[in-house]
């Protein structure tokens, strides 16, 4: 985790000189936060444009190592927050996908188009969305499709960013707009870092759980108190905090691997 935030940070250095350079030049890049956001994206096309040079700024990328779980990642990095890996176990079974990666290799994902109308705001960028069929103002408008990434890509053609933020994205089905939250610098880096390993979604989800302020529950085992936070208010409803205690049992009742710093 360290290392993945150093890298962070160098490459929020390079944007941010990136933005004070267009912003000097006349080109508005926005606010110099070193976030490549669709702001500073537009001005950098601008200023090429006016240079009569293609653009080379990469398309997002969902595939990489697809590396998947390790069976020590779950008590390694359980252990950070004082968590077993029968807990982790736990949220996993009943809150998140099987796998972080499709038959594809790309990273999992479910794109919300009730996100994306929020996400974009009202104005031309929404309008488009709306007549393509890639955003709508309330959940369960229209049935998903079985393969969500046709429809991503065609948002990522109207607003990169904001397509990213409207996706649930790899094992614990972390929403784009709560990447900050995690650690990382926007929706795209995080979708990136979880293209390389099941562990970096992992530890995605248990970095949620701990600035989500749902770690005490956990090592408590207050079932009901972590199902609110999690799932929300009508998470009784659905038998959350049954399904999650049931999933624990289950899983303390196999031996753990062997961790040092567990033992």
């Amino acid at each position: 985790m360290r290392g993945l935030l150093a890298w962070d940070n160098v490459m929020r250095d390079e944007i941010r000189a990136l933005q004070m350079a267009l912003n000097e030049l006349g080109f508005d890049a926005g606010p110099e936060d070193g976030i490549l956001g669709e702001r500073t994206r537009g001005a950098a096309g601008d200023y090429l444009a006016s240079r009569q040079v293609t653009s080379t700024i990469a398309p997002p990328r969902f595939t990489g190592a697809a590396k998947r779980l390790d069976d020590i990642d779950l008590p390694r990095i359980g252990a950070q927050i004082g968590l077993g890996e029968d807990e982790l176990h736990a949220v996993m079974e009943v809150e998140a996908r099987g796998s972080g990666f499709d038959s594809q290799d790309r990273v999992t994902q479910l794109y919300e188009p009730h996100v994306f109308y929020r996400e974009l705001g009202p104005g031309a960028e929404r309008d488009r969305a709306v007549a393509q069929g890639l955003a709508y103002k309330s959940w369960g408008t229209r049935a998903y499709p079985k393969d969500s990434y046709p429809r991503l890509l065609a948002a990522i053609k109207i607003n990169e960013e904001a397509a990213l933020r409207s996706c649930s994205w790899g094992l614990g089905q972390i929403m784009g707009f709560n990447a900050e939250m995690i650690g990382y610098p926007s929706a795209r880096a995080m979708v990136e870092a979880f293209a390389e390993d099941e562990a970096a979604q992992l530890q995605g989800l248990v970095d949620y759980i701990v600035a989500a302020g749902l770690d005490d529950e956990l090592r408590r085992h207050d079932w009901a108190g972590f199902a609110r936070g999690y799932n929300g208010p009508s998470y009784a409803t659905h038998g959350y905090h049954t399904k999650l205690r049931s999933a624990f049992l289950k899983w303390d009742a196999i031996p753990d691997t062997t961790y040092p710093e567990a033992a």
